[in-house]
């Protein structure tokens, strides 16, 4: 059975289940300055670990704003997938209510090493608030509390970055974070639910991000049981995420659905 999507509501016992939620699901920088889309990250909640995956700006507004409330200084771990700022902007205010101000050392920050290297995208003044900050490498594991992850190979982008896997709820879960497309991809993101950054509409050669050709390229591979599109740019905003996931779910008979902000899996 696939994990099932819940629309956002007042529903408070959806706080004592495994689930993932989509704070925001804007890619690249216009959408974001625009704020078309919010840009808030992935918040992850599994048998009473809380996780906040790419803090991007707005991130404890959307908290705020969820339904129910998602409560920042509950959090045990944040994790960056890379330091551009749709993803890491707001990583300095969620550590600080993480631990409650500093008052609490508590929570770890996993984030690639050139997120601290030369101008951190940590400032000194909450760098020493979590019990521990983490360097993230390539192909290893990592657990937080009740919840475990591994990281990719390093993708193809301007800085350092890595895509996760995990499981919940019996299900394998990947995030397949910017990059551009490559072959070696689908040897690790072979899994139950993948979840795909796709900012462009068209293939762009010029940067390295996945187009809805990327998409199609690497689903017709994997097929995994299903799949959620997200992080939309301009072009992908435009051409209606929804009717794009729509057409290629049919074309290619997998299960496809483009993220909406605030929506929820529920395992």
């Amino acid at each position: 059975m696939a994990p099932r999507v819940k629309k956002e509501g007042k529903d408070s016992a959806s706080c004592q289940r495994s689930f993932i939620k989509f704070l925001g699901t804007a890619g690249a920088r216009f959408v974001v300055i625009k704020q078309l889309r919010a840009s808030g990250g992935i918040w992850i909640s599994y048998r009473g670990t809380n996780v906040l995956i790419d803090p991007g700006p707005g991130s404890i507004v959307r908290c705020a704003a969820a339904r129910p409330k998602l409560d920042p200084t509950t959090l045990d771990g944040i994790i960056l997938t890379h330091k551009h700022l749709d993803h890491a902007n707001d990583i300095n205010v969620m550590i600080e209510a993480m631990t409650e101000g500093g008052f609490k050392k508590r929570g770890v920050v996993f984030c690639p090493g050139d997120a601290l290297d030369g101008h951190s995208v940590i400032s000194g003044h909450v760098i020493g608030f979590p019990q521990k900050i983490t360097v993230l490498k390539s192909l290893q594991d990592y657990r937080i509390g009740e919840w475990g992850f591994s990281t990719s190979m390093k993708h193809i982008h301007p800085v350092e970055t890595y895509g996760l896997k995990f499981s919940m709820g019996g299900k394998t879960v990947g995030l397949l974070t910017d990059t551009r497309y490559f072959e070696e991809l689908t040897s690790f993101y072979s899994v139950d639910v993948l979840i795909m950054a796709v900012v462009f509409l068209q293939p762009r050669e010029d940067i390295d991000h996945f187009s809805m050709h990327d998409v199609e390229k690497t689903l017709s591979a994997l097929r995994p049981q299903k799949t959620i599109l997200t992080h939309f740019g301009m072009t992908m905003v435009k051409a209606k995420p929804t009717l794009q996931a729509r057409m290629l779910s049919a074309r290619l008979g997998v299960d496809i659905q483009a993220a909406y902000d605030g929506m929820s899996i529920q395992f």
